[in-house]
């Protein structure tokens, strides 16, 4: 049986590299990819941790923001791999501030990454997906695509479409053997809440131990981070058999935050 072939973008560190490395754990060739030079991403340790699970790995580099360069990631892919079999959506950029401060062109970014990159991608793989009757997407949405907090008004957008988005793909693909669904994470310690962390020891004046604990506490009643490992064998579970009837699903993975 040939290998299946995964593209996860965003995948050279946190949620998206966890993913990467558990789908090639299963047997899937991965195509990563990201915003550094190809020589950069390859000597990563866990490029050769990927490769030594005996798939294949490929790497490249592109701009999400850029529809030209989503088409040429995907000439590249089929070029490299073949055709896409499992889309992961992962790829996403922050920014806090009040709306009427927030730049205009941070703005555009977000959704362009965040939400817009997924149509691009989707458009692309659903077709061979449909001529196989075969296929798996899921977008790494967020919490905040089913819930909002102040200040954070572009990313709780994108990921509220984002989540609309796989509905509606979900309902479109809903007699065929692909499947879409959404991921939603709470708080997982990854570059950009470390951020947030930093920005409370800096504004408040807190020990780090304490500005950890505020912000878990304030939303994730487990008061634990989730881990991207935990969010790559959830995607992994919804490639599997086992979940051929999952269809537009949002799984809040988050400890607690929705059930307040």
């Amino acid at each position: 049986m040939v290998a299946r072939t995964a593209l996860v973008t965003g995948s050279t560190s946190g949620i998206g590299l966890a993913i990467a490395l558990d789908l090639a754990r299963n047997g899937l060739n991965v195509l990563l990819n990201g915003l550094e030079p190809p020589e950069l991403a390859i000597a990563n340790p866990t490029y050769s941790e990927l490769s030594a699970h005996g798939t294949k790995v490929r790497y490249y580099q592109a701009d999400l923001r850029n529809p030209s360069n989503i088409q040429d990631l995907f000439h590249f892919c089929n070029a490299e791999l073949g055709p896409v079999d499992v889309l992961v959506n992962n790829a996403g950029i922050q920014h806090i501030a009040a709306v009427e401060e927030f730049p205009v062109e941070l703005w555009d970014s977000i959704l362009a990454t965040n939400l817009t990159a997924a149509f691009h991608t989707t458009r692309l793989a659903l077709p061979t997906m449909r001529s196989r009757n075969w296929g798996r997407i899921i977008n790494i949405a967020s919490v905040h695509g089913l819930v909002a907090s102040p200040r954070k008004s572009a990313y709780v957008a994108a990921k509220h479409g984002l989540v609309g988005f796989t509905k509606s793909v979900a309902l479109e693909t809903a007699t065929t053997g692909v499947t879409v669904n959404a991921i939603c994470p709470g708080w997982v310690l990854t570059p950009l809440v470390q951020k947030q962390i930093d920005a409370r020891v800096s504004n408040d004046n807190l020990s780090y131990e304490l500005a950890t604990q505020q912000l878990l506490s304030e939303k994730q009643p487990s008061e634990q981070f989730v881990t991207p490992q935990q969010i790559a064998e959830l995607v992994t579970f919804l490639c599997s058999p086992s979940a051929n009837n999952i269809r537009g699903s949002a799984w809040n993975i988050d400890g607690g935050w929705l059930a307040q």
